[in-house]
């Protein structure tokens, strides 16, 4: 049997509320042993150890906890102590980290994030079901090589691809331009694609040694917005900027001329969309070879802000930023 440790950091899926129907509930509240426990067969599916990370919703997931967790997967591959990992997360931030571990693991070995949208108290909660999936992915050996994966509610994301929809549905993650990576039900996995772009043991990008990641604000557009947001960021230390722009990433004239002043300041800046779908291009209504800016392709906001961090903490500049953001 494949050898899977699976590391809690807290989330909705280890939630608890007053009762089985309450809206309310405090995150994090169920340990690992109990989340194991609660799921009927799941040691059948692989040797499975529990471990846990942290206890948080994962609202209050940081740089420091990617860190950590980065540095404990790594860790657990290297003494080949397992063939594969569960990350149990809440739903808030999963995208994130699981697209910053798809970035710096180097391992084809599989690691899978899974969650929940309803508490382990409520009626009829999806966590359960959500692990057994997760574990049994997380044990096949044909997820190798697929880097970080997203298991809910039967579906199977690429960590790159995968983005929150809904605040309350619990088919809430979706991959919206280039779709599943495939399904799991009941354990029964199928496959139907892997991901195009680099990433784990392709990727050069490493967290080894790095105590912190630079700091890359994420600046909303929106009609009439003031370019003083701009100015606050940089002034507060930012050394990048990523603006969730209107349609294609664009920004007002106001807004363009504050972030060329940023570049020129020496802060590398990506326009990305507020826009669920669609790319993203260089020079449609933005003159980015004019202003200095980087063009996100197809990465929503807060995906660009992972990779222009990880870029940052390289030593990268635009033109290499771009580049960048091209192949992953």
């Amino acid at each position: 049997m494949s050898r899977v440790r699976l590391l809690a950091t807290g989330g909705t899926i280890a939630g608890k509320a007053g009762s089985q129907v309450e809206t309310g509930y405090r995150s994090g509240e169920v340990a690992v042993e109990g989340l194991i426990d609660a799921v009927p067969g799941l040691r059948a599916l692989a040797r499975l150890e529990g471990e846990q990370v942290a206890q948080v919703g994962s609202q209050d997931m940081d740089d420091a906890l990617w860190l950590r967790l980065a540095a404990r997967c790594g860790e657990l591959f290297a003494r080949d102590e397992a063939d594969g990992l569960v990350l149990t997360h809440g739903t808030d931030t999963l995208e994130e980290t699981g697209y910053f571990l798809h970035l710096v693991l180097k391992s084809h070995r599989p690691v899978v994030l899974t969650g929940a949208m309803r508490p382990a108290t409520s009626l009829s909660a999806d966590g359960p079901l959500n692990l057994y999936n997760a574990v049994a992915v997380a044990a096949d050996p044909e997820a190798r090589g697929r880097g970080a994966i997203v298991v809910l509610n039967d579906d199977l994301h690429s960590a790159r691809d995968v983005t929150k929809a809904s605040t309350t549905d619990v088919q809430t993650f979706i991959s919206p331009d280039p779709g599943l990576l495939g399904t799991a039900r009941y354990g029964r996995i199928r496959y139907f694609r892997r991901p195009s772009r680099l990433h784990t043991e392709a990727s050069e990008f490493s967290v080894e040694g790095l105590e912190r990641l630079p700091r890359v604000d994420i600046l909303y557009g929106h009609a009439n917005m003031p370019p003083d947001l701009v100015h606050a960021s940089v002034s507060l230390g930012a050394r990048g900027l990523v603006v969730a722009g209107m349609g294609n990433g664009n920004v007002s004239t106001g807004v363009a001329r504050a972030l060329a002043e940023a570049v020129r300041a020496g802060v590398v800046v990506v326009r990305s969309t507020r826009v669920v779908s669609g790319d993203v291009g260089r020079n449609i209504e933005v003159d980015d070879d004019a202003l200095g800016l980087v063009a996100a392709d197809q990465l929503n906001p807060q995906k660009s802000r992972v990779l222009l961090q990880l870029c940052l903490a390289r030593g990268m500049d635009a033109r290499a930023v771009q580049d960048a953001f091209l192949r992953y």
